[in-house]
């Protein structure tokens, strides 16, 4: 299992020496991006803070984390994986740190920017190091292995964390957070071996191709906006809202958010393989992610309905079904050259996390026209407002996908066959020339 332009390494080697060690940061990063949901309640005891400034000191992570990412891209692709990530997770140690002696809104907010930036590159890190080292077929599969360990990082940042309370103060978490940022660090240090890099077109004309690319924009106009949803909504307000509306314990909403991490990491590698062998039975990614995402929208539907009885269920389907959004990066980086694989995955986080904060800020500003009640709870009528808002927010880009599909297929359907046959033959195609493309020129990661 070895790229071409790589040493060949055995699966378990490339598992050990390059799969783990990145993985272990894209955990990192989804633990911290998720972990104030669990901790609002002793944030808010120790800090006074507005709903709007809980939104927005959450969301700082997303920001921060979407401005970082071009420069990020161009990085691992000049750089390499392993020199960019242990710059940045000292930049996130430096962050989480902060965090953990911050007093102040301002303090917290600025250190959680501090620590988006930080971790702005484990996940592309690791993208840009697994396409390096596999086959470019294996991408959607070992993409799921990736985002199944992020969802054990978000796992974590429920049940553990609120274990980990019994024994420390939040203080205490982020300062061993801020540890086990040195920590794996060092160890992609001392295990990732240096990848060959492709060389890179180094100027801003090889950025804004990523964006110019037709399948680069009708990926993101199917998935861009459920992705955004998943990940602004689960890091912060679906707790609140089995809170507010379910009447649900402190304990009752971090068992359910646990669940819910547990399901992102069954679905995360049931969708990669799933979408595997689709595919050799002719069914393109896109076609699964369309039949995904309606599904992952009905489920906002439902929730924005409000039937107490089904809640839990739903904030696990939720999280199950929010897994199918990401395809969108085996999708992109099967279709791009491997020169132009960081970029275009940090083009793509772009988009993703600046629409993440943008939905998790602006969901709080849709709570906040509603009063509190007495027991600082929102009604289930602003939240009925604020999912049905997002779910709307979505389908056009669901019509776009299904309505030039029929326009494809015709009023017969007899262009079906011909239809997939070329598809097919574009997947063969893309495939094909990104594993040519590796055995062009090479660098190394320095």
């Amino acid at each position: 299992m070895h790229g071409h332009g790589a040493p060949a390494r055995s699966g378990a080697a490339v598992f050990c020496l390059v799969f783990l060690p990145f993985a272990l940061g894209h955990y990192l990063s989804c633990l911290l991006r998720g972990v104030n949901a669990v901790l609002t309640a002793e944030l808010l005891g120790a800090i006074a803070l507005t709903p709007a400034q809980l939104g927005l000191l959450t969301s700082a992570f997303f920001l921060a984390f979407a401005l970082v990412q071009l420069p990020v891209g161009m990085a691992l692709d000049r750089y390499g994986p392993r020199t960019v990530q242990l710059w940045l997770l000292a930049l996130a140690a430096l962050g989480v740190w902060l965090f953990s002696r911050g007093h102040s809104f301002a303090g917290l907010m600025w250190a959680r920017a501090l620590m988006g930036a930080g971790l702005g590159g484990c996940f592309m890190a690791a993208v840009k190091a697994i396409s390096c080292a596999i086959a470019p077929a294996r991408l959607p599969s070992v993409h799921g292995y990736l985002i199944a360990v992020g969802g054990l990082g978000a796992a974590t940042a429920t049940m553990p964390v609120k274990l980990a309370l019994h024994y420390t103060d939040w203080r205490g978490v982020f300062l061993g957070l801020a540890l086990a940022a040195l920590a794996i660090g060092l160890l992609i240090r001392l295990l990732s071996p240096a990848l060959p890099a492709p060389a890179a077109a180094r100027n801003k004309v090889s950025v804004w191709s990523v964006y110019r690319d037709r399948a680069f924009r009708r990926t993101i106009a199917l998935i861009l906006l459920p992705h955004t949803v998943f990940f602004g909504v689960q890091g912060l307000w679906v707790g609140r809202w089995l809170a507010d509306v379910g009447g649900l314990s402190d304990d009752n909403v971090a068992y359910l958010l646990y669940l819910g991490m547990a399901a992102v990491i069954f679905g995360a590698i049931g969708m990669g393989m799933l979408t595997e062998c689709a595919a050799r039975r002719g069914i393109a990614p896109m076609q699964v992610a369309g039949v995904g995402i309606v599904l992952f929208v009905a489920v906002q539907v439902a929730m924005a309905c409000n039937v107490v009885p089904s809640l839990p269920l739903l904030s696990v389907l939720f999280t199950l079904l929010g897994t199918v959004t990401g395809l969108e990066y085996a999708i992109v980086a099967q279709s791009m050259p491997a020169s132009l694989t960081g970029r275009a995955a940090t083009c793509l986080n772009l988009l993703i996390f600046t629409g993440a904060f943008l939905a998790q800020a602006g969901f709080g500003l849709i709570l906040g026209c509603w009063p509190l009640n007495s027991q600082q709870q929102y009604p289930p009528q602003a939240y009925q407002a604020a999912f049905g808002v997002l779910a709307a927010l979505q389908l056009p880009g669901l019509a776009m996908f299904f309505i030039h599909r029929c326009r494809r297929a015709g009023p017969s359907g007899k262009m079906a066959a011909c239809t997939a046959a070329m598809i097919n033959s574009k997947e063969d195609y893309e495939t094909r020339s990104l594993w040519t493309s590796r055995q062009g020129k090479t660098g190394p990661d320095r």
